[in-house]
């Protein structure tokens, strides 16, 4: 197999420097110049029969009079019979097939479902992936680094942009509607094409390695196409595929309680709290055996119409020493631990700061 991988970068080279480059059944004269030209058609033709076009068709009760029935999104081949895609592609299923590179049609089922990150897990049966990737490092990603994404954007199948990796940006500046991904707390942004029908491709770098999972785009207004790739860090993705499949459900931290963001409340309600600012989360709810539970965390009080009686709950204003400004930061900067550590919240108790340390537990099936 070496050799035969080392005879096949020979030819390769040997290829470009006298102007022609064969691969399959395409001729290109004098097309590959550069070796990054090289390196993009590598990565690109052994990631290719890895992709997938995932179909699905929506149940009736989640259509709106003349809406198009049929959800096209992309995914790929992690294992040999997993594929990985995102769960908004999914959400509404009433059934789901995947289109192979080949044109190949495969029925395929949910095998597992993460919607705190967007991602979903397919399996097929009566194939074998002709090809699986593997994940990279997202989190040593350089900005300008190349990255590829291949997909089916527009339902173009085997589509293939490059671009570069720009920045990672907060989940809080990448605003989304669909209640999903509440758990991520930054997203991969780089400026390869990720339009309609990208959603659950992978991102590769040059060495071919997945360090993103395509999500969505961002454009300056509903007219303009997106200009701007949103993306999963692989990092997070991968984390999450190794819990589904030895635990059966993600390992993010949480602390287990409901919460309402302070800047909703009445000013009149915060004033009795003895706090000026609107910036921070108040407890509501604290189910018994929760990890905010077991850490004394204090819920509130409601009257028989659910209106919020003083004195309020505690109010979270910080985890780990960073500041929060809503239940949206709470989430996130939680779940960036793992069961087991511990986190420390500052919480407004009584019209002082009191530091309460959490221990994260292990979550199980419902």
């Amino acid at each position: 197999m070496k050799a035969a991988r080392a005879l096949g970068l020979a030819a390769l080279l040997t290829a470009a420097a006298t102007g022609a480059y064969v691969t399959g059944r395409v001729t290109a004269q004098k097309a590959l110049v550069t070796n990054d030209e090289i390196n993009t058609v590598e990565v690109t033709q052994k990631a290719l029969q890895a992709v997938v076009r995932v179909d699905v068709r929506l149940r009736k009760n989640a259509l709106q009079p003349g809406d198009d029935p049929n959800e096209t999104g992309s995914g790929f081949f992690y294992k040999k019979d997993l594929i990985v895609t995102n769960y908004h592609v999914i959400q509404y299923q009433e059934s789901i097939s995947v289109v192979l590179y080949n044109g190949r049609r495969v029925p395929a089922r949910i095998e597992g479902v993460d919607r705190d990150i967007d991602i979903a897990v397919l399996r097929v049966n009566g194939v074998t992936a002709p090809k699986t990737l593997a994940f990279g490092q997202s989190a040593r990603l350089i900005p300008g680094q190349k990255l590829i994404t291949i997909g089916t954007p527009l339902k173009i199948q085997n589509f293939v942009s490059t671009g570069v990796f720009s920045v990672l940006a907060s989940a809080r500046d990448v605003p989304r509607g669909d209640n999903l991904a509440q758990e991520v707390g930054q997203y991969l942004i780089t400026t390869a094409s990720i339009q309609q029908g990208n959603s659950g491709g992978p991102i590769l770098d040059s060495r071919g390695a997945v360090v993103g999972v395509a999500d969505a785009n961002a454009a300056p207004n509903a007219v303009v196409p997106g200009v701007i790739g949103i993306a999963l860090p692989g990092d997070l993705v991968k984390q999450s595929l190794d819990d589904l499949e030895k635990i059966g459900v993600p390992q993010r931290g949480t602390l287990g309680v409901t919460m309402v963001d302070l800047d909703t409340l009445d000013p009149a309600l915060r004033s009795l709290a003895g706090l000026s600012s609107s910036e921070g989360a108040l407890v509501d709810e604290v189910p018994a055996g929760t990890a905010g539970a077991r850490a004394g965390l204090r819920g509130s009080l409601r009257n028989s119409r659910g209106q919020l009686l003083s004195p309020l709950g505690d109010i979270i204003v910080a985890v780990n020493g960073q500041r929060v400004q809503s239940s949206f930061d709470v989430v996130r900067l939680v779940a960036a631990r793992r069961p087991g550590q511990t986190v420390t919240l500052r919480v407004w108790r009584n019209k002082k700061a009191v530091d309460v340390k959490v221990t994260l537990l292990k979550r199980t099936l419902q």
